[in-house]
């Protein structure tokens, strides 16, 4: 009896032991999944930046030719046109954002930045964009400064075989006391500061001076991005805050800035004038040849003006060059962007010729001789373009026709379901004015949202963006602050 019963156990252990080992196996060989010296004869293409440029050319690169690697400190591409909707509540945030992981497993992706690039030995040196392990996970919202936070980080290198340098403008230094409308965590930090503005406004201790002060919206920038926020605001201020805060809407105050003669520059002259003449009769004021000196807390101090009391700032103007693109010397620059030939490669510094495995797209890169500006229509194109040239090379098919930029027109909403759109800058002298070639109000604002509907990348937001837009319209938005 004893001896059966041992000798059952004995079996028992065995077959124990032998599933640990199968399972240990099996582990193993799933373990390899994850190897970094996996053998892999695809060449490396690495792209810097998760913009229009970096996401465009991520979403149509050829993967299974490809290694394709981003290196990015956002995890996410941010829909800019949305961002002044977001930063009022008309959309949620989640509208304004496609992630980067959504190509993952076919992309490799670290958060993290670019810090230094060596065309010689074809290596890149990153420092992660993620916080510390060693910071303080029980309470993220006392971090310092990301970047500031990452230097903490140990860094590391890789290798490229082809590089794409498709990085955004960076933000100049009166950051500490303006928001800015480049992300969509700065929308939500103006979101968050406007309606904080009107609970410490409704506070009884308030005089009504303080309260003009603290309602006293300021945007710098004449551009299409401070435009539509000033505009976006406004309809925020018509609408909803009339009802929930009726005393204080009355005393909110819109202004714009900005140094040259006129806002939106790009625009034809008399969009410009129908887009002044809207937004005088809708209490927006705008203050062109005005020159910003330097700002305080809730103070902006104008050179024709003098000190300026405000609750916000919006600063969408004034972009400073991205801290890799003062750090790379190798190659032909100006103080913000570098050079590429018509093929869109970097020109060398040494040689003055471009170099055939390093692109650059984007807000910091221009065509030599033949500047286009710094919009998402520009950069969209660019990696179109670069799209179909690198995917034809990877089929060992030469590729040498010049990106050529073909202008579809600009779109900017003003208010009160108003918009300017204009494309007569791209047609000939006797068609500029035909039907339209420039269009105002409805119309016009019809071909915004449809534009703005049809540009969005995925399904989800495809169905989000106008539910919200409906649901705003029938229930006005959601004033809460949390």
């Amino acid at each position: 009896m004893q001896q059966t019963l041992r000798s059952t156990l004995r079996q028992a252990v065995i077959g124990s032991n032998s599933r640990f080992s199968h399972a240990s196996n099996f582990g193993h060989r799933a373990g390899r999944h994850f190897s970094s010296t996996a053998v892999n004869n695809k060449q490396r293409v690495v792209i810097l930046g998760s913009g229009w440029g970096g996401y465009g050319l991520l979403k149509g690169i050829d993967k299974e030719r490809y290694d394709v690697v981003v290196v990015s400190p956002n995890t996410y591409f941010n829909f800019t046109p949305l961002l002044a909707s977001t930063s009022v509540g008309t959309l949620e945030f989640r509208t304004a954002v496609e992630p980067v992981r959504k190509f993952v497993p076919a992309v490799t992706y670290y958060q993290a930045w670019c810090d230094n690039i060596d065309f010689k030995r074809k290596s890149l040196t990153c420092m992660p964009a993620t916080r510390p392990i060693t910071s303080d996970v029980a309470d993220p919202t006392t971090q310092e400064d990301p970047k500031e936070e990452a230097k903490k980080n140990t860094p590391f290198t890789m290798r490229y075989d082809k590089l794409i340098i498709a990085v955004a403008f960076n933000i100049p230094g009166v950051k500490e006391h303006a928001h800015f409308l480049k992300d969509v965590k700065d929308a939500r930090r103006i979101r968050s500061r406007i309606l904080e503005c009107f609970e410490q406004a409704n506070q009884p201790t308030m005089s009504d001076i303080q309260r003009r002060n603290l309602l006293n919206f300021c945007v710098v920038g004449g551009g299409p991005t401070g435009v539509e926020f000033a505009a976006e605001l406004y309809d925020l201020l018509q609408t909803d805050a009339r009802v929930h805060y009726p005393s204080l809407a009355r005393l909110a105050k819109i202004t714009l800035y900005d140094v040259a003669d006129s806002i939106l520059t790009n625009f034809d002259r008399s969009l410009v004038k129908y887009t002044e003449k809207t937004f005088s009769r809708e209490g927006v004021s705008i203050l062109t040849n005005h020159h910003v000196e330097r700002v305080e807390a809730g103070k902006l101090f104008v050179k024709e003006r003098g000190e300026v009391p405000f609750g916000l700032l919006v600063w969408s103007t004034g972009l400073a060059p991205n801290p890799l693109i003062s750090a790379i010397t190798d190659v032909k620059k100006n103080c913000k962007s570098l050079y590429t030939d018509d093929q869109l490669n970097v020109i060398m510094n040494d040689t003055n010729q471009p170099n055939e495995d390093v692109w650059a797209i984007g807000d910091a890169a221009i065509v030599e001789g033949a500047p286009l500006p710094a919009t998402a229509q520009v950069a969209s194109q660019k990696a179109k373009y670069l799209v179909g040239k690198l995917n034809k090379l990877a089929m060992d098919k030469e590729c040498t026709k010049p990106f050529v930029f073909h202008n579809q027109g600009s779109l900017a909403y003003i208010g009160n379901w108003k918009a300017i759109y204009d494309r007569s800058s791209t047609l000939p002298e006797g068609e500029k004015d035909k039907f339209m070639s420039k269009e105002t109000g409805r119309v016009a604002w019809l071909l915004w949202r449809s534009a703005y509907f049809t540009m969005t990348l995925n399904w989800r937001n495809k169905i989000l963006v106008p539910t919200y837009w409906f649901l705003n319209w029938l229930f006005g938005r959601d004033l809460t602050r949390f």
